[in-house]
């Protein structure tokens, strides 16, 4: 595995591709992971040189993941698919889930990065259960086959309401095949499909960069923030809120609707939780929500 040999990166696993930082690689290095490759941390370094906020950016982004689980286990749902999971760090969905009821809750993780998927793959080996926990190299722009692949690993039941995180993945843009004939971000075609598929009852969990209404210092950064990744890692797209909101479709937010990730659920934070601090909310760059559908 990449974080295994941080020292030396002349193996890496066939078919991986570091010619270009990897947005999953590179979320992991900025939550102070160890699955990151050097062309993963030189790119990091050089955007926390011009965003340094950015590294309590993320783990506020991850403490919020840990509170809609919480949030939604004490609701009832014991179903979680995490599409564009990312890597383990700072803990992941099934270990929260089973922090608040152990054994109750099924998780299937997805995500396009091969070593993401194969990081997930090795914690849920160790700390897992096989029969509850599934970790699928799926590609979020096929929602049909990612549901399939899902079905397949025989964890969830697809008939019953189950909670979807799209966490910190939509605002990476999602280009179409070439072949597709679409043309553009396909990224909000393919939430508008996975609310189609999610059985009545369900959950939609959305976190989200915007540049609407974040401290005027930030603007200058997220512009260079996305000039590096439109250039050298993956292109990525600030949408409003209004634009963030429309992703939830005709889904009912739920309380406290549509907030900055600081600002949603404080009530589930246990005790032990990472300290993420910041003067103001809107300093998180981040906005997100829950919503369900009827």
């Amino acid at each position: 595995m990449a974080g295994e040999d941080r020292d030396s990166d002349a193996y890496p696993p066939p078919g991986i591709d570091l010619q270009r930082p990897s947005v999953a690689r590179v979320y992991d290095y900025y939550l102070e992971g160890d699955a990151s490759w050097t062309v993963d941390r030189k790119f990091g370094d050089t955007v926390l040189g011009e965003f340094p906020q950015l590294r309590q950016i993320a783990k506020a982004n991850r403490v919020f993941l840990h509170r809609v689980v919480r949030h939604l286990m004490g609701l009832g749902v014991t179903q979680f698919i995490d599409i564009g999971s990312g890597l383990p760090t700072m803990r992941h969905a099934h270990q929260i889930a089973d922090e608040v009821a152990y054994g109750r809750s099924r998780v299937v993780y997805a995500d396009y990065d091969p070593i993401a998927v194969a990081h997930s793959q090795d914690l849920l080996e160790q700390h897992g259960d096989s029969s509850r926990h599934a970790a699928i190299h799926a590609d979020l722009r096929a929602p049909d086959r990612l549901w399939e692949q899902a079905a397949a690993t025989g964890i969830l039941d697809l008939d019953q309401p189950l909670a979807i995180l799209l966490i910190a993945v939509l605002h990476v843009q999602q280009p179409a095949s070439a072949r597709s004939g679409d043309t553009g971000d396909v990224g909000p075609a393919a939430v508008a499909r996975y609310r189609e598929l999610a059985p009545a009852g369900s959950y939609l969990a959305i976190s989200h960069i915007t540049d609407e209404g974040v401290p005027p210092v930030y603007q200058d950064q997220l512009a260079k923030l996305k000039h590096l990744y439109d250039t050298k890692s993956s292109p990525v797209v600030w949408r409003t809120h209004d634009e963030v909101r429309e992703l939830f479709g005709t889904f009912d937010l739920i309380p406290p609707g549509l907030t900055w990730t600081t600002q949603w659920h404080l009530d589930e934070a246990p005790p032990d939780e990472p300290a993420v601090t910041f003067t103001s909310p809107n300093e998180s760059a981040v906005i997100a929500g829950v919503a369900k559908k009827r």
